[in-house]
């Protein structure tokens, strides 16, 4: 069986996902699909495997960093990478980086709603105290329609588009759990768009009536069940969170034609809620949100929804780093994602306020971006130290773009990395790795683009206005630990704020910056609904040399354009030839069932 046909054996209960292979791992064959209470392990052992499907522990994979090499904010060093074929228009359906996500959303709905059939996990016994043991029965059910939520969203925000009649088309939903006699690949179909956001909505609501307010010990009726041991798992504060995100992409003009205003005003409400426990109860337990953060700690202050740490590794600068600093150099920032970030004034580097040089381009700049790229005379300081320089990027020499494992982009990725590393240690230091999967940025940037969209920038009816959510991001010091922007005054967030439409091209920018490297701006592109022949543009390279007297001369070229075939994800081919039902993304016509 290939791996291409796993998501319809998750679905479908077939030989590789179904009943038998799942419920009787054991030679003894004591438990079956009707038996399974007497087995609350097994039982339970369903959401904890949706969790292990949820859990990305790092962002070093086509579903983060990648992902943003399909815009033109980085770029696949190797012309093979699926990524990179997808960005330039080359890519064929055996090809597909997106499938393996659409077969693992679907398995993990799969486990759910195995768990939540006839409410069994809901009425198995785990524990033997009473007490603890009706707690630990509500969080699993909570956790499932959690999860299945969660899953739901990450195929809609995904697959979700429109098809070849114009039609706005979602994922097929599944809430039931199938058995063999039961299954039949023709019956799914896509459903609505609209249908999938309130099934989705519907699962959060659900999953609010059993989880705890938040996974914090403060808060917990009993530590032994609750607190922090769930860190790791979904509250009440990270489905709302979820809400949020999940109405910000309803409103937005790609999944929302008739303008509908209450979808942004429901994104700001639940956005504002969740900023608003981490303002009070986190903020009460030494969450600052001015304060630096650290996306490698597993204890991350900003997080809602937070995976589990991967143990110490060295992925991310391999990855990064070029082979001047043992890496290779697999993606590379682009001169588009640099020209983004403003200068330290807070105006971008198009206004003739900013006091941009071109001829000392990466002089006085926005502090996240010393946090965020390597550029030529850039220092690697250990741990953040000025005097302990591990290594110089040098662009015009041995780090140049096209050579061998240097990228080809003239510039290399600061963030994600651990700064105490050092292949050339005698004793290589590591550091565990994790992701954020809802957090303090998510819901403030989310609240900022609602709250704007719904009432203005200035309008602070819901306690808080747009403008003043996003200082928080710009005002905030980098998790390198240097000042923000706005830290005495911002005047060109006050400018913006005087115009919406201004703002929210702020504040896309600021998502754009904010949020790079962490697989958010390919999604964002899409539900913005920014169309082809402005996402198909040219994506620069720096050009630097030096000459004999050590002057630098900085310039930009075309290293390619961007050719994307539509403005929305394919569905798997695989699926669309064993599917009839199904109907393919607009522009993906030759990925239609044949």
């Amino acid at each position: 069986m290939t791996r291409k046909n796993i998501w319809w054996t998750a679905l479908l209960g077939l030989s590789l996902l179904g009943c038998e292979s799942v419920l009787d791992p054991m030679p003894n064959g004591h438990y079956t699909d009707e038996n399974l209470s007497n087995y609350p392990s097994k039982l339970r052992g369903f959401v904890d495997k949706a969790y292990s499907l949820a859990n990305t522990t790092t962002y070093n994979t086509s579903e983060y960093i990648y992902l943003d090499c399909a815009t033109d904010d980085g770029v696949m060093s190797s012309p093979t990478t699926a990524l990179r074929k997808f960005a330039q228009g080359t890519i064929n359906p055996s090809e597909d980086p997106f499938d393996t996500y659409w077969e693992r959303d679907y398995q993990g709905i799969y486990y759910c709603n195995r768990f939540l059939k006839d409410d069994e996990g809901l009425n198995t016994q785990y524990m033997l105290a009473h007490d603890v043991d009706s707690l630990l029965r509500h969080n699993y059910q909570g956790d499932a329609y959690a999860l299945r939520a969660w899953f739901e969203f990450d195929l809609l925000r995904k697959f979700g588009g429109v098809d070849e009649k114009g039609n706005l088309v979602g994922t097929p939903i599944i809430k039931e759990y199938f058995d063999q006699s039961e299954a039949s690949a023709d019956d799914w179909e896509r459903a609505p768009f609209d249908d999938c956001v309130r099934q989705i909505l519907s699962d959060c609501e659900e999953a609010l009536k059993f989880l705890p307010i938040a996974n914090r010990d403060w808060l917990a009726v009993s530590t032994q069940v609750q607190g922090a041991c769930r860190w790791q798992k979904f509250d009440r504060q990270s489905v709302t969170a979820l809400k949020a995100l999940v109405y910000l992409m309803w409103a937005s003009d790609a999944f929302n034609p008739g303008k509908d205003r209450t979808r942004w005003e429901n994104a700001a409400k639940y956005a504002y809620e969740a900023m608003q426990f981490k303002l009070t109860e986190d903020g009460a337990h030494g969450f600052k949100p001015l304060e630096s953060y650290d996306l490698l700690d597993p204890n991350n202050k900003d997080a809602l929804w937070i995976s589990r740490n991967s143990g110490k590794t060295a992925t991310m600068e391999t990855a990064q780093y070029p082979n001047g600093f043992r890496g290779s150099a697999t993606y590379t920032p682009t001169q588009n994602l640099v020209d983004a970030f403003p200068m330290a004034n807070g105006y971008p580097i198009t206004d003739s306020r900013s006091g941009y040089d071109p001829a000392n381009p990466y002089v006085g700049r926005d502090p996240r971006f010393y946090a965020t790229i390597f550029y030529h005379g850039a220092n690697v300081c250990r741990n953040g130290v000025a005097s302990d320089v591990m290594y110089t990027f040098d662009m015009a020499g041995q780090d140049m773009a096209g050579l061998q494992a240097c990228g080809l982009t003239n510039y290399f990725l600061k963030k994600h990395l651990y700064m105490g590393w050092n292949a050339s240690d005698q004793s290589v230091q590591t550091m565990p790795r994790t992701v954020v999967y809802l957090g303090w940025r998510d819901v403030v940037l989310a609240f900022a683009e609602a709250a704007n969209q719904a009432y203005g920038p200035t309008d602070a009816s819901l306690g808080i206005s747009a403008k003043e959510a996003l200082s928080y991001i710009r005002n905030r010091k980098t998790y390198d630990g240097k000042p923000g922007l706005g830290t005495s005054s911002d005047p060109y967030l006050d400018e913006c704020a005087a115009n919406q439409d201004a703002f929210d091209a702020l504040v896309r920018n600021e998502r754009r910056i904010e949020l790079c490297f962490e697989g958010k701006r390919l999604l964002d592109l899409i539900r913005w609904g920014i169309p082809l022949s402005e996402r198909n543009t040219p994506v620069y390279k720096a050009d630097i040399s030096v000459a004999d007297d050590g002057t630098v001369t900085y310039g930009k070229s075309i290293l390619y354009t961007l050719n994307l075939r539509s403005r929305f994800l394919p569905i798997p081919f695989t699926d669309m030839q064993r599917a009839s039902g199904l109907v393919q993304n607009e522009g993906w016509s030759s990925w239609a069932r044949q």
